[in-house]
């Protein structure tokens, strides 16, 4: 028995032993899979977190590493993975990771490309659903011509600056010709080609004035080239540096090249050339650095590129020897077609008290006094200025001890005054001066241009031109009548009223004022009344006061707003001058109201204008080649230039009979034209840029020849019988 006893106790111990074996063996491997997933996770957790993956949630399961979580893009997801990778093997790591929708995350961008040519307006982008393309083809399809839809909806809402983006944008459509516009939320880009550069100028400030002030307008408007008849360059050199009088360039690389030429000669500020069509060659900028060198090298004097003509000419006191050298270099350094003429002036003689002076007003009118050759030319003169300009008065004296070519001289003097809007010429022997002022900032060349295309070589001339921003039409600026109307139509549309019996403002005046700010910009310098206008309620004293009260109160807060408000002025006008009935609501609400009237269309002027730049200089010559069969006889000494036809007067037989009376003298040749035509030009001028005859040469024309009889002289026969019959019957003999 006890043998049976210590068996069983045996085999229940080791029982106990095993079980408690297995137990401990099974707890510690619950430990140790505890511990290494929980650093497994752990190593995971930090490894990503250090690369910025915070989005992903780590889980371990034994041996296997589980990532989930959304992953903003494809790319980040790999990336987690990659990391995780580097902790634990590859194998153990499960990608349940997911991607986040690239269309819940960015909304689409709306867009849209107007493109207007001859044949149309085409449209093409993604709208907002909510966008009415009915009413948008609408619009377009008024201005005429076809338009193509390539629209396409989406269905999200339309994002800020949206709506004012898209009127802008067919504002400008409507507004440009060929022109190409991009709409964006916030956004109007424009890339149009104006007619010209005042065309220009009127489109940006249209546009301009229509943007909204949280709106980005980007405008890429260009104007083409001005096509420069004769395409001119004058470069001068006196005691007051290098300058150039007028410059005309092909391209931006012959700009540059004329200016390192100019700075090399001493000049310190940069050329303002003139980018145009008409260059004669292409080696025009090869021909200009040579001429402006040969200027510098001289030191003084002055070179006119006039087309193919090159006209070099230096003043009294050169040296000789060194002119001609210099000139002989210039001539050899020019392109094949290009002609110099070389000038030395020699000392100045006695001024011939000869002139002609003519005044141009602001308005328009022109008055001319002064001497001029004959009657006829006075009439050619007299035809010409009403052409071009509406003639007030003419006190044109005739004068036959003119000098030559004084007639050519006046009329150039009054082509001249074109680049004007006010001004006065003065034409004498030796100068031609024109000064004034004109709102073309390129007057002077525009000036020089013109006297040297009509005088040919050796005109001198002084150019006095200030510039007037007021005048420039490219610049858009708005006169009085515009700037009041602007400040009517804001004050219209604002949300600005007033307590009831007092003048304090109610309501936020921010974005009128804003608007105010922006219409004021171009119209300080006018004089503007600020009126104040009440209904009837309450006596015409305390109207009177109120109003002018509430106009007062208007324009401090322009002031306060930074507002240039120097020239405006205010007034209570109470309930005297009522818009509307004073029997309704409504017309009491339209007679309470604040309006701005102009006191004057003449701006007044804080600053005055600037001085202008005094221009002096000699006119370059335009060679004109000789007729085949030779130079024209008899005028050779005369001013160069186009000639007239010499006045002829009848051939007479020789002395048989009675004298005949002089023929008189008439003017060979086309005339001048009277007025404009139709479509409002002044006509070609022809005939009178030809130069005529002296008062002498056309009287020796004029002539009847006499001879006295000699010898040889035939004589008639005898008179027969019956005719010396009958003369002797009717006379009575006399002895001589």
């Amino acid at each position: 028995m006890p043998t049976a006893r210590r068996r069983l106790s045996t085999s229940l111990a080791t029982i106990v032993i095993l079980a408690g074996g297995a137990g401990l063996s099974w707890v510690g491997a619950e430990a140790a899979a505890t511990y290494l997933e929980d650093r497994a996770a752990r190593d995971v957790t930090q490894v990503l977190a250090a690369q910025g993956h915070d989005w992903a949630t780590v889980e371990a399961d034994g041996l296997l590493v589980r990532l989930t979580g959304t992953a903003p893009s494809e790319v980040d997801r790999f990336r987690a993975v990659t990391q995780a990778a580097t902790v634990v093997d590859a194998g153990r790591v499960l990608d349940r990771m997911t991607v986040a929708s690239v269309e819940a995350m960015t909304p689409p961008e709306f867009t849209i490309e107007l493109l207007r040519s001859d044949r149309g307006i085409s449209l093409i982008g993604l709208v907002p659903a909510s966008t009415d393309r009915a009413a948008i083809l609408r619009t377009l399809r008024l201005g005429g011509g076809e338009v193509t839809d390539l629209l396409e909806a989406a269905d999200h809402p339309a994002p800020e600056g949206w709506d004012a983006a898209l009127s802008l944008g067919l504002q400008a459509i409507e507004m440009a010709g060929q022109s190409k516009v991009s709409i964006t939320p916030g956004q109007v880009r424009v890339a149009a080609l104006a007619a010209d550069r005042a065309d220009q100028g009127r489109l940006e400030a249209a546009l301009r004035q229509a943007a909204p002030a949280d709106l980005t307008l980007d405008l890429q408007i260009a104007a083409p080239r001005p096509v420069i008849a004769p395409f001119i360059l004058r470069f001068a050199m006196d005691g007051d540096g290098a300058r150039f009088d007028a410059c005309a360039v092909d391209d931006e690389a012959a700009r540059d090249r004329v200016a390192e030429a100019a700075r090399s000669a001493g000049m310190q500020a940069l050329p303002d050339c003139v980018l145009g069509l008409g260059v004669p060659t292409e080696d025009w900028a090869d021909a200009a650095v040579a001429a402006i060198t040969a200027v510098a090298s001289l030191g003084q004097g002055q070179v006119t590129l006039s087309d193919t003509d090159v006209a070099l000419v230096m003043p009294a006191g050169v040296d000789r020897a060194r002119f001609d050298m210099v000139a002989g270099q210039l001539e050899g350094a020019l392109p094949p077609a290009y002609r110099l003429e070389a000038q030395l002036l020699e000392a100045e003689a006695a001024p011939v008290p000869v002139a002609f002076e003519a005044s141009l007003a602001p308005a328009g009118s022109l008055s001319m006094r002064g001497r001029i050759a004959d009657a006829q030319m006075r009439q050619a003169v007299d035809s010409f200025a009403r052409s071009r300009f509406q003639v007030a008065q003419s006190g044109l004296q005739t004068d036959p001890q003119v000098p030559g070519g004084w007639t050519v001289r006046v009329i150039a003097g009054l082509e001249a005054m074109d680049a004007l809007q006010s001004g006065q010429v003065r034409v004498t022997p030796d100068m031609i001066a024109l000064s004034g002022v004109s709102g073309d900032p390129h007057a002077t060349d525009r000036a020089a241009a013109l006297l040297s295309d009509r005088l040919g070589a050796g005109a001198r001339y002084e150019l006095t031109i200030g510039y007037d921003r007021r005048l420039d039409l490219a610049l858009g600026l708005p006169d009085g009548e515009d700037c009041v109307a602007r400040l009517n139509l804001i004050m219209s549309e604002s949300e600005i009223g007033f307590e009831p019996s007092r003048s304090s403002v109610a309501g936020d005046p921010a974005p009128t004022l804003a608007r105010f700010s922006r219409a004021m910009q171009d119209c300080a310098e006018f004089q503007i009344e600020a009126g104040g206008h009440t209904d009837s309620q309450g006596s015409e004293g305390f109207n009177a006061e109120l109003s002018r009260s509430r106009a007062q109160a208007i324009v401090s807060a322009m002031d306060e707003a930074g507002i240039d408000t120097a020239n405006m002025t205010v007034r209570g006008y109470g309930e005297s001058r009522p818009i509307a009935t004073n029997e309704t609501d409504e017309g009491r609400e339209a007679n309470r109201r604040i309006e701005f009237r102009l006191l004057s269309p003449h701006p007044v002027r804080s600053e005055a204008l600037p001085a202008p730049v005094v221009v002096s200089g000699v006119t370059g010559e335009i060679v004109v080649p000789p007729p085949p069969d030779g130079p024209p006889p008899a005028m050779a000494g005369a001013m160069q230039g186009p000639r007239m036809p010499p006045v002829m007067g009848p051939v007479m037989p020789q002395a048989m009979g009675p004298m005949l009376p002089e023929a008189p003298a008439q003017m060979q040749g086309p005339q001048l034209p009277h007025s404009r035509d139709a479509s409002g030009m002044v006509p070609m001028t022809v005939g009178v840029s030809e130069e005529f005859q002296t008062l002498e040469a056309r009287e020796e024309s004029l002539r009847v020849p006499v001879l006295d009889a000699d010898p040889a002289t035939p004589r008639p026969g005898a008179r027969p019988a019956s005719v010396a019959g009958r003369t002797g019957a009717a006379e009575e003999p006399t002895d001589e």
